[in-house]
């Protein structure tokens, strides 16, 4: 199993924030906007330098989702800034509308995702994001594992032509990608070959799955990890070419289990290669109030339950 050290852990908010200040200085058609979450989404350095750029609508998420559609219309870059939560469930009907069906330049950027919120609770845990934003057309789906992985991403969809949905978080997690990564949208990330098992992983949970891989290297098990950074387009050849190698899967992700990246994954194995597949997700449940930590193991998505998932796939394999 392949060694990933890292040297500090941090927030994957801030790399969006990193991301942001530095397209600033970049591209003045780079602009921000945000809905009363300057601090919480990092935004400030592009505030204070940039401050003709940056459009604080206030508790309005809807009217910031019309703003934004609008101002790519005069050659504008838009990037909202709210949680995930009211990024999305709360002003759906103007992404669909506004921002998806015209297929407008807008860069919906979500903080706060996933059970990692933790104390906020059910109300603001958002679990269904990516399967509501990988179901509109034309919108592309984005979820980084980490602080370099996510300003990476940040810097590489303005150059994007399209409408993004870039999901990332609250709590400190390792940084282990390279901080002078080329991010190409689309194209997963095999950071651990092996011929037992393929384990997908996205977001948070990507850590979890290289975690994961080392207590299986202890058992003699072989576990390929992939990084599925990109929800929407799917790399469709990365996945086949893992799971034609090792003939099974698991997924992993910080979302449900319905409609997320497992989902993707039975699909295609579905239609092209029908192998065994377990799902590390939350099934079909609100979350709650705690500490991420405790909300992680409590809901399934610790490394112990990748492992299981792998033990259980295996298991499926050989009969």
């Amino acid at each position: 199993m392949k060694e990933f050290p890292y040297s500090e852990s941090k927030d994957t908010r801030s790399g969006f924030g990193a991301g942001l200040h530095e397209l600033g200085k970049s591209n003045p058609n780079v602009v921000a906007l945000t809905a009363d979450l300057t601090g919480s989404l990092k935004m400030d350095a592009f505030k204070k330098d940039f401050p003709e750029r940056f459009f604080q609508v206030g508790i309005a998420e809807a009217n910031m989702m019309g703003i934004a559609a609008g101002l790519t219309i005069g050659g504008k870059i838009p990037f909202t800034g709210t949680f995930a939560n009211f990024s999305t469930g709360r002003v759906y009907d103007q992404i669909r509308q506004s921002i998806a069906y015209s297929g407008k330049n807008v860069k919906i950027c979500a903080s706060h995702a996933g059970v990692t919120l933790g104390e906020d609770g059910a109300t603001h845990q958002i679990l269904e994001d990516l399967g509501m934003m990988k179901m509109l057309p034309h919108m592309t789906v984005i979820n980084p594992c980490d602080f370099n992985q996510t300003k990476a991403a940040t810097i590489a969809i303005a150059d994007y032509e399209g409408p993004v949905y870039l999901r990332f978080g609250r709590p400190v997690v390792p940084n282990f990608t390279p901080a002078d990564q080329q991010f190409e949208i689309g194209k997963a990330v095999v950071l651990n070959e092996g011929a037992d098992v393929s384990i997908f992983a996205t977001g948070h949970l990507v850590w979890k799955a290289i975690l994961a891989g080392k207590i299986l290297a202890e058992k003699g098990i072989d576990a390929e990890i992939i990084n599925i950074h990109t929800i929407k387009p799917f790399d469709e050849e990365a996945v086949l070419a893992s799971v034609r190698k090792t003939r099974c899967a698991v997924s992993a992700e910080e979302h449900q289990m319905n409609g997320g990246l497992g989902d993707s994954v039975a699909q295609l194995l579905a239609r092209e290669e029908p192998l065994p597949l377990e799902m590390v997700a939350v099934n079909d449940s609100f979350g709650e109030s705690g500490t991420p930590d405790q909300l992680m193991e409590k809901y399934g998505l610790m490394e112990n339950d990748i492992v299981a998932a792998v033990e259980k796939v295996l298991a499926r394999k050989r009969k």
